[in-house]
C-alpha cells in the first residue's frame, strides 16, 4: 500500500480495567507505525502501559493513527465507544 493511501483514523475508546489495558498495548506494540491516546489536552504514547493508566480508567480516551494493522483494528473494536 502506497503511504498516501493511508488514512488518520480517530477512534472513540473507553477500558474499564488493567487487563483491558494491557491486552491494547500488547496489540499497540505489534503495529510498526506510531499510535497516540488522549483525554482532553493529554497526549500519551499508545504503546505506555503506565501512560495509558495515567489518563484514568473509565475515561472516554481518543485513540489516533496512521497506518493498518488487522489484529490491532479488530481488538480496538472489543473498546470501541458509540
Amino acid at each position: 500500500m502506497k503511504e498516501s493511501e493511508v488514512k488518520e483514523v480517530e477512534m472513540k475508546v473507553q477500558f474499564t480495567n488493567t487487563d483491558d489495558v494491557e491486552e491494547f498495548v500488547k496489540a499497540a506494540g505489534q503495529c510498526d507505525f506510531d499510535i497516540d491516546i488522549s483525554y482532553e489536552h493529554a497526549y500519551i504514547d499508545a504503546k505506555s502501559f503506565l501512560g495509558i493508566l495515567s489518563l484514568g480508567l473509565s475515561r472516554e480516551l481518543t485513540v489516533k493513527y496512521f497506518g493498518q494493522n488487522a489484529n490491532f483494528e479488530n481488538m480496538l473494536k472489543n473498546y470501541r465507544v458509540a
